[in-house]
């Protein structure tokens, strides 16, 4: 159907310009005579296909507006619920909450959205009188609450303004809403709202674009904050941090935000949000009475010298929370051009807070995934390719949000890309590492606490591999080698058990992990190649002690000792891989072909198989699953080393 098409077009465009629509939010339609094309609950318009409409039949709906309806409030809406489940024939998609306002406009195409600068308007204190001076041609509503009530207002006032006027207002404005625009082609709804945000860019002051610098405090604060969210049997939190020039701006007027504009904004964000200092005995308490008070942990906290933190139940929800409530503070700011804010009433707010429908769009908004590290903050150092790749890569799957650390910034970049594309509600970034170097290690725990709010768990994975032996092994190569697989992994043990310290002290069930990725020759010598085993049974010594002065912190160290990759590029690369490399100098003797020499180092395991990562990650969640043993260093070798 080519109209559908032309739906699903507008629907994308416009949900894919952040101008128009944040978190997935707005909604579209098409109409016939005959049926009513509107976009389905919990589909964003953004990516929506033709299976995201719910599809209604409209000689259905035409008696809605003129129907009486009982007057409990609750009753009402369960007859309005049963009346627009009767005229859906597509069982299957819940349609959206305006979907009567969408069949009562009389144009073909119907385009709900909530831009922020209309709405920088719609939420201020003169929008009635301005709207009325800049859209004399428009309808404004003031505001009603979601559902019948609004639907019921506006098709009357669309009733009494066609008497009136002989047609239908293309535009209607909704006071702390948004806008719908109708027209029967896309070109012409195009051209509506491009009008709009033309008119209104003209009267508002441009947003703050200054750089703002994310204090270093935040390493301090925000993993204390992130376990006291988190405890107590409230889920593990993932918290955002956002400081620019707009959050700075608005953190000198507060109550700009105090309350929320619109009824998305209480959807993802509630409707209150604690003013903090960077003070964890002071956040503490604010937190626990907020909680004690309201039966949930807050999802915004506005924290005076860091910004913006969004509380979420994930990391892809509280990056919808950060974008909601960003959008909230350009709002504030807009408004300020039309005589400032206005903000919902308290009875506004308990209404949105408490109904069905969008307690139903939260559900969706917060729905988790499950896996064996669900929601935990995960470091993996050397995770651009490689070993790492693959560990980092099994624990995206099993829900961790991943820091991809690594040197390698072009491959590093993508390996998180990667990684987003097959994640739930978890998400990955890539942070350039050194991991010799102390002040490189503080940013990436800088970087990990702004993203996540956290570190749960340390990887160590980052190693180099320089073989030789005595006569050809230079100073320098011994150097290299020691540095990154022995000395960084006390650099790296360091910085981290000082971020879960903060972290442990504030909850007593809690316990953070650091996981060195060791060698099988950290478990016995390796011929002409005593630099990697040296360091790699250092790693082991450095390991048990760490284990031992951590362990009052709750910080289990454990090693995992994997064998040899043999499916990985470093063996079986077929130009220049370990096997052809071996065949050609004849380490193995008797061999023939690279099979030849595979032959032989399999015959050396037990399970005749080699290690991959998906064996080490196994191991990996096990370190992290128990609370029994530290200090370990746990072999995953397929029987090829066995300890006594």
């Amino acid at each position: 159907m080519k109209e559908l098409e032309i739906l699903v077009a507008v629907s994308r465009k416009y949900g894919a310009d952040a101008r128009f629509v944040i978190a997935g939010g707005g909604n579209t339609s098409y109409k016939d005579e005959k049926y009513l094309w509107v976009k389905a609950s919990g589909h964003a318009l953004a990516t929506i296909d033709e299976n995201g409409f719910a599809v209604l039949d409209r000689a259905k709906l035409a008696p809605m507006g003129e129907k009486t309806y009982s007057a409990d409030p609750t009753e009402r809406e369960a007859q309005v619920k049963e009346d627009l489940a009767s005229a859906c024939l597509t069982r299957d998609r819940r349609p959206s909450v305006e979907t009567s306002l969408h069949d009562c406009m009389e144009y073909a195409y119907v385009v709900h959205l909530h831009p922020t600068l209309v709405n920088g308007l719609m939420c201020s204190v003169n929008a009635a009188n301005i709207c009325d001076e800049l859209f004399p041609e428009a309808l404004y509503i003031e505001y009603t609450d979601p559902g019948y009530t609004l639907f019921k207002k506006v098709f009357d006032r669309l009733k009494a303004w066609k008497a009136e006027k002989g047609r239908q207002p293309q535009v209607i404005f909704l006071q702390n809403h948004g806008v719908f625009v109708g027209a029967d082609t896309p070109e012409e709804i195009d051209a509506i709202y491009g009008s709009i945000m033309d008119n209104l860019e003209r009267r508002v002051k441009p947003l703050p674009e200054a750089a703002s610098e994310v204090c270093d405090c935040v390493t301090e604060f925000i993993p204390a904050i992130r376990q006291i969210l988190s405890r107590e049997g409230r889920g593990i939190k993932t918290l955002r941090i956002t400081k620019n020039a707009l959050v700075d701006c608005i953190l000198e007027n507060p109550a700009s935000v105090a309350t929320p504009f619109t009824p998305d904004i209480i959807v993802y964000c509630k409707s209150e949000y604690p003013l903090l200092n960077a003070d964890v005995t002071e956040a503490e308490a604010a937190i626990e009475e907020y909680v004690a008070r309201r039966g949930h942990t807050p999802k915004v906290l506005l924290v005076k010298g860091v910004g913006l933190v969004a509380v979420g139940d994930n990391a892809r929800n509280a990056a919808i929370i950060t974008e909601v409530f960003l959008d909230a503070m350009k709002v504030a700011y807009y408004a300020g051009s039309f005589g400032g804010a206005h903000g919902m009433e308290p009875s506004w707010i308990q209404f949105i807070d408490n109904w069905e429908v969008e307690n139903y769009r939260r559900k969706l908004a917060t729905a988790a995934s499950k896996g064996r590290v669900e929601g935990k903050t995960i470091v993996v150092t050397g995770a651009a390719q490689g070993f790492g790749e693959g560990i980092a890569r099994e624990l995206v799957k099993e829900g961790a949000n991943i820091v991809v650390a690594d040197l390698n910034e072009a491959v590093g970049q993508a390996t998180a890309d990667s990684f987003n594309e097959i994640a739930r509600n978890n998400k990955a970034i890539f942070v350039k590492t050194n991991v010799a170097d102390l002040d490189s290690l503080q940013k990436l725990m800088k970087e990990t606490v702004c993203h996540f709010g956290a570190l749960d768990v340390f990887v160590s994975n980052a190693g180099v591999l320089r073989a030789g032996g005595l006569e050809a092994m230079t100073a320098e190569n011994f150097e290299f080698v020691t540095s990154i697989n022995y000395k960084a992994y006390f650099f790296c043990a360091k910085v981290a058990s000082h971020i879960m310290k903060i972290q442990t002290r504030m909850d007593p069930e809690y316990y953070a992990d650091i996981v060195q990725v060791n060698s099988k020759s950290g478990l016995r010598g390796s011929k002409a190649n005593f630099a990697y085993a040296g360091g790699k049974f250092g790693g082991i010594g450095l390991t048990q002690s760490f284990a031992l002065e951590l362990a009052p912190f709750r910080i289990k160290v454990n090693s995992i000792c994997p064998g040899n990759f043999y499916d990985g590029p470093l063996w079986s690369n077929p130009d220049n891989g370990l096997f052809v490399q071996y065949l050609a100098a004849g380490k193995v003797p008797g061999a023939k072909t690279v099979e030849d020499v595979k032959e032989y180092y399999l015959s050396q395991v037990p399970m005749r198989k080699g290690c991959n990562p998906a064996d080490v990650t196994k191991a990996i969640l096990y370190a992290i699953d128990q609370t029994g043993e530290t200090g370990q260093a746990i072999p995953v070798t397929g029987g090829q080393v066995m300890l006594a």
